[in-house]
């Protein structure tokens, strides 16, 4: 049997920018970003993929909406890890933390920021999109034992989804 890993790739909801003594990691999800969340894990319920773990930004939005996909799919809050290296990291940043991963696990959702995500869906994948848009997910199948194996040469299957795509 050939082993499989599965990326999620998920940029953080719609976060507000209305309080200006609040500083950057700290700025809470607009109520848009909120119902976005619902909505895209909802989607990843209707495909019936789950991960095993979640790594997610130290940001409140990035946390706040990787606790909203945990409740939909139903994974406990204790398989959420939070990852300093996440926030605002660029795409070798984010790549060594996936690659970094314990290989028992078959599927990786990580929660965090563009530009680095967006350079990421492009870097593991046959798209080039232009930006993943808040909410965004991409997920990625690799043929690899291991997740330090992963890369493009090994991609097996590909899709980018976001809340307003319908």
């Amino acid at each position: 049997m050939v082993e499989e890993k599965i990326l999620f790739i998920v940029r953080h909801g719609k976060s507000t920018q209305d309080y200006l003594s609040v500083s950057d990691i700290d700025r809470p999800l607009k109520d848009r970003g909120i119902k976005d969340a619902h909505e895209m894990a909802g989607r990843i319920v209707k495909r019936d993929l789950y991960p095993d773990v979640i790594i997610s930004s130290p940001a409140v939005r990035a946390l706040h909406t990787a606790i909203i996909f945990s409740r939909v799919i139903g994974l406990q809050a204790d398989e959420i890890v939070i990852n300093e290296e996440l926030y605002l990291a660029d795409y070798d940043e984010i790549l060594s933390v996936i690659k970094a991963t314990d290989n028992s696990r078959k599927s990786l959702m990580i929660f965090g920021h563009n530009p680095g995500f967006t350079d990421l869906v492009n870097l593991l994948s046959g798209l080039e999109i232009e930006n993943l848009p808040t909410t965004g997910l991409a997920v990625l199948r690799f043929k690899a034992a291991a997740w330090s194996d992963i890369s493009k040469k090994n991609l097996t299957s590909e899709f980018v989804d976001y809340p307003h795509n319908s």
